[in-house]
């Protein structure tokens, strides 16, 4: 990116296709949402991430307080609830309120089909550390997770999570433009291709085959525009040479790295996050290696991307 500067000061270039400093737009669903009667609300950052209390998630929901925690949900995209003590069958109830639930073929199951179960030790350390959407390579993604920590490491193993609409938003208007209509083609194959055994991925490669989605997704609830690619499993662009499609990627990707569009939260034993996986991308810190880290996540089926 070229500069223009006043005539006594050297001329200055910068690498194109990066992200440059100065202020960012993070601006929420709503400036001032009504308040919440069911529970307290506490945010952890501007724009995403909020500490709910007063919620027992082992309990039945009611159809006022599914109201209010989804409209938390949609207005924060990640919500914490601390000293659950829940079971997974709990955590599955709980999940069921927003719809069907997800199976998923590539991972360890926790004690029903529903829950996977992610046990990191000494010998299988994590590889969740990438920024990513989960299974964007189905025909409908998830509407989103309810990850429980059963066992956390004395130190480290926290994850983060980007709201995508204000990485939207932030874009240049130029790259707005650019963007607009194009699709891309989503792929479990690289996302789990290093870890898993290739004769269990090549089991399902015909069931999940690649699929498209658009590069900027409408939430189907909020209206909201969203970047929808991600480093794990998005592989090209539709319609572009493979040049020019890895270039545009590599610059969609980075923008949930900007750390004003983040929140970070620290696991303790019984915690649980319930995110928007439509609105959202995250990252699994993997610092705690060799010790032991445990969490199951249930997600929710979600609709097709639009």
């Amino acid at each position: 990116m070229s500069v223009d500067l006043p005539a006594r000061l050297r001329s200055s270039v910068t690498p194109d296709n990066g992200i440059v400093e100065g202020p960012r737009v993070l601006s929420r669903l709503s400036a001032a949402e009504a308040p919440y009667e069911l529970f307290t609300l506490r945010p952890l950052g501007r724009v995403i991430g909020a500490e709910l209390s007063g919620v027992d998630l082992g309990a039945p929901v009611s159809p006022e307080l599914r109201a209010e925690l989804n409209r938390a949900l949609l207005e924060w995209k990640v919500l914490f609830f601390r000293d659950q003590h829940i079971t997974s069958e709990q955590q599955r109830a709980f999940a069921a309120n927003w719809g069907e639930l997800e199976t998923n073929p590539f991972i360890a199951r926790g004690d029903s089909d529903q829950v996977v179960r992610f046990t990191r030790t000494a010998g299988m350390p994590g590889y969740e550390n990438i920024w990513h959407t989960d299974v964007t390579w189905r025909p409908n993604p998830a509407l989103g997770s309810v990850l429980r920590l059963v066992e956390v490491p004395p130190v480290g193993g926290d994850t983060m999570w980007a709201d995508m609409a204000a990485a939207y938003d932030n874009l240049p208007a130029d790259v707005r433009e650019r963007i607009e209509g194009l699709t891309a083609v989503h792929d479990f194959v690289p996302g789990f291709d290093r870890f898993t055994d290739p004769d269990l991925l090549a089991q399902w490669q015909d069931a999940y085959p690649p699929v498209e989605h658009p590069v900027v997704r409408t939430h189907p609830e909020t209206g909201r525009r969203t970047l929808f690619v991600n480093q794990a499993f998005t592989t090209h662009i539709v319609g572009l040479d493979r040049a020019e499609s890895d270039r545009l990627l590599r610059y969609l990707f980075l923008q949930a790295h900007t750390p004003e569009f983040q929140v970070r939260f620290r696991w303790e034993r019984d915690s649980v996050a319930f995110w928007d996986n439509r609105a959202t991308q995250h990252y699994a810190v993997n610092d705690y290696h060799p010790h032991v880290r445990i969490a199951e996540r249930v997600a929710i089926v979600g609709d097709r991307p639009y």
